[in-house]
């Protein structure tokens, strides 16, 4: 992984969203926002807060949380620690 959080960030790969529902499949534009993903990188933390985040953690986040970026074709989310409401696990 060529990117590496700062501070208290960690990068995260959103869960596919749902294709199907009942047998109807969902249009891009109409999909939920998935609110779940797993931790590939994580930052050192602060002065004032640790990281207890690692990689490979499953989590669950707010649905507006996070900034959307893409590298290499792979669409990532990087937010702050603060941002993750649990890990899944």
């Amino acid at each position: 992984m060529n990117i590496k959080p700062l501070a208290d960030r960690v990068l995260v790969v959103p869960a596919p969203a749902e294709e199907k529902v009942g047998g109807i499949i969902i249009p891009d534009t109409a999909k939920e926002k998935p609110q779940r993903g797993k931790v590939v990188a994580v930052g050192q933390g602060t002065k004032d807060e640790a990281m207890v985040l690692k990689e490979n953690d499953v989590v669950l986040y707010g649905k507006y949380a996070g900034t959307e970026l893409e590298y290499e074709g792979e669409k990532y989310l990087i937010m702050r620690q603060s941002d993750v409401l649990a890990v899944v696990g």
